[in-house]
């Protein structure tokens, strides 16, 4: 499930290493507009990768008992996360759907385990694996379904320059995945039909 949750960000470790690649790009890291750089990029990071120390599930503990048993949707998740691979941001939108056995979770914390998990060094596909799994371990509800679709800069601004293309991904667990007619009401409902 999710990686190891660490206990500190080394803001220190952070600038050391950017101070020693903008001198192997050729740069000065002492000219006036770098000088700052280094530390503003450790704060950055410490932002941007805050998720690896918050655990996804913890935010699921508080439900309602409310005896619900319908689909559940949120959609539109707007998200940012770094790729892996490039250091390079993607970013996009989450769709997250779950059919509870009963008790319902406050649908701010469907969009705040997204949050979770893109604030980590990431891959689409597993984000979206992730966000579903967090779910149904949290939740246990009778299925669960995500949809990610997301830009990825790594594509755009650097080898095959695409802009504009979109990578969707999905996850399906539990009722989602053994019912088409289940699965197709929740891409109808995401997709605006």
């Amino acid at each position: 499930m999710p990686p190891r949750l660490y206990t500190a960000l080394d803001r220190n470790a952070i600038a050391h290493a950017v101070r020693a690649i903008i001198e192997a790009i050729g740069e000065d890291p002492h000219r006036e507009g770098l000088r700052e750089t280094p530390a503003r990029i450790a704060e950055m990071y410490a932002e941007l990768f805050s998720g690896i120390y918050e655990d996804p599930i913890a935010v699921l503990a508080e439900t309602f008992d409310e005896g619900h048993q319908e689909m559940v949707i949120l959609k539109d998740i707007p998200f940012y996360s770094m790729c892996e691979h490039h250091f390079l941001p993607f970013y996009g939108a989450a769709h997250v759907g779950y059919i509870p056995r009963g008790k319902v979770v406050g649908i701010s914390k469907l969009a705040r385990v997204v949050e979770i998990l893109a604030k980590r060094p990431q891959l689409q596909e597993r984000l979206t694996s992730q966000i579903a799994d967090t779910i149904e371990e949290g939740l246990r509800p009778a299925g669960v379904a995500a949809v990610v679709q997301a830009e990825h800069l790594c594509m755009t601004m650097r080898g095959i320059k695409k802009p504009g293309s979109t990578v969707v991904t999905s996850a399906t667990r539990g009722v989602f995945r053994t019912n088409g007619k289940t699965r197709a009401e929740f891409m109808a409902l995401v997709e605006g039909r």
